[in-house]
């Protein structure tokens, strides 16, 4: 028995369950792989945290909405010393008006921030626009009119996820008169900023409001839309942008110089009047929230029907070194089906530790990657790897096999899988078709090359 010195004496079969078990045992490896790029991910994440931290996160922006205090009469039946009696009194309550017509215009100025080996994609925005009140009518549907309403009380709030991100002071006109701006009591009494004016000028027409301000963000930036018609014009130089949330722009306009967008989001599309009563809370977490996996979409997507673009990294290398990592059981079968090749039909004895140190050879690869990857990039990382691993096996199989050619055939083999592998991992949509077809391949190989071996008859045993 040439357990684990080498398998000569056993028959082919019993060979082909050796290898198989080393390729099991070799699963263990494999996992810890998978953990440590788990790790290194959730340390970058922490990184990123750190870096946009006093920078700003990534933003959503809503408002500005109209909040307008009003005061109604109630009657209500009291009893005292068995007499029922009717009291009116008066009862301080809001509403809350949406723009008619809303336009924003963001301009994303995108930049990559680093720390140590991490980097972080954050940004700097401009934003302007416009918004135009109306007197709605739906006061009867609340049982209220206009005169009730205290129109000089009003406030104009504007929702910003994380206010830390504005730069400077932002700016608001009224019909062409600036307002003093006050922080907090954003839309909803959230975050933001908000001002006090006197809106009894919509009693006798549109009211519009203007405002630009600057703000610093992170990743992504979301607009809740609220008014009747929402029109959002997003321009930024940064070349892949990713669009999610509940509203997508028309036909945007994506180069490598950078990318437009618009929106264009009606209050129908959103289930919503214009006016309603109390204060709306709008969810700003909820709507970054709403861009990530369909189980938290799902629970919040009724409170969050937010627009939202991504500025995203093509070169994201911790999802592009774990997806390389599972292939690593394709890497392992392969190079051991050439070994077992060598072995049962070429007539070369490969021992079990050959097996179990070739590979090693090819986990220690994804390691390699991953530690390169941090330091120069992915694409550089691969070829560095792969090169030192082929060359470490190349040279290792020449002791194994006595001889330079079979070497160079196993060194050839493992070059093309680590050629194949990545471009598997830049064709997602087609890499288990072509893994399927790899595979196939492989198996008619071996097929062929056994076509006449008896798997049951053993090779004399060592003397």
């Amino acid at each position: 028995m040439a357990w684990p010195g080498g398998t000569g004496g056993r028959t082919p079969g019993g060979k082909l369950g050796i290898t198989i078990l080393i390729g099991l045992l070799l699963a263990i490896p494999l996992f810890t792989v998978w953990a440590l790029v788990y790790d290194r991910q959730s340390q970058s994440e922490t990184a990123q945290a750190s870096i946009t931290d006093g920078w700003g996160d990534e933003q959503v922006l809503s408002g500005p909405l109209l909040i307008v205090p009003y005061t109604d009469v109630i009657e209500e039946q009291i009893q005292e010393n068995g007499v029922t009696r009717t009291v009116r009194r008066s009862v301080r309550s809001h509403l809350t008006l949406s723009p008619e017509l809303a336009e924003v215009e963001t301009t994303l100025d995108p930049n990559r921030r680093k720390r140590s080996i991490y980097e972080a994609i954050v940004y700097e925005t401009a934003i302007e626009g416009q918004s135009r009140f109306v007197l709605v009518d739906d006061f009867e549907r609340y049982d209220i009119t206009p005169d009730q309403v205290d129109w000089d009380e009003a406030q104009l709030q504007f929702g910003i996820r994380d206010p830390r991100g504005l730069t400077g002071n932002p700016t608001v006109t009224i019909g062409g008169e600036t307002t003093s701006l006050k922080p907090g009591r954003g839309t909803g009494g959230g975050q933001g900023f908000f001002a006090y004016i006197d809106a009894s000028q919509i009693l006798e027409g549109p009211l519009v409001a203007s405002y630009s301000y600057t703000l610093r963000g992170a990743e992504r930036m979301a607009l809740l839309a609220d008014a009747g018609s929402t029109r959002w014009t997003v321009r930024s130089s940064w070349p892949h942008p990713s669009f999610t949330g509940a509203f997508l722009p028309n036909d945007p306009d994506i180069s490598d110089r950078g990318f437009s967008a618009t929106y264009e989001i009606g209050n129908l599309a959103l289930g919503r009047t214009l006016m309603t009563e109390g204060e709306k809370k709008p969810d700003l977490d909820a709507a970054i929230l709403a861009t990530g996996n369909a189980m938290v979409r799902e629970g919040i997507a009724a409170h969050a029907q937010a627009a939202v673009v991504n500025l995203i990294d093509p070169v994201d290398l911790y999802s592009r070194v774990d997806r390389a990592a599972k292939y690593g059981f394709l890497h392992i079968g392969f190079t051991f089906l050439a070994l077992l090749m060598f072995d049962v039909v070429g007539g070369k004895r490969i021992s079990a530790v050959a097996y179990l140190l070739v590979g090693a050879a090819l986990v220690l690869f994804f390691v390699l990657l991953l530690a390169f990857a941090e330091v120069i990039g992915f694409a550089a990382a691969y070829l560095l790897a792969s090169a030192a691993i082929a060359g470490l096996v190349t040279l290792y199989t020449k002791a194994v096999l006595r001889g330079w050619r079979p070497a160079l055939i196993v060194g050839g083999l493992l070059a093309a899988l680590y050629a194949a592998l990545y471009v598997l991992l830049g064709l997602e949509n087609l890499s288990l078709l072509i893994g399927s077809l790899m595979l196939f391949a492989a198996l008619a190989a071996v097929m062929y090359a056994t076509r006449n071996l008896d798997w049951g008859h053993a090779d004399p045993a060592p003397e």
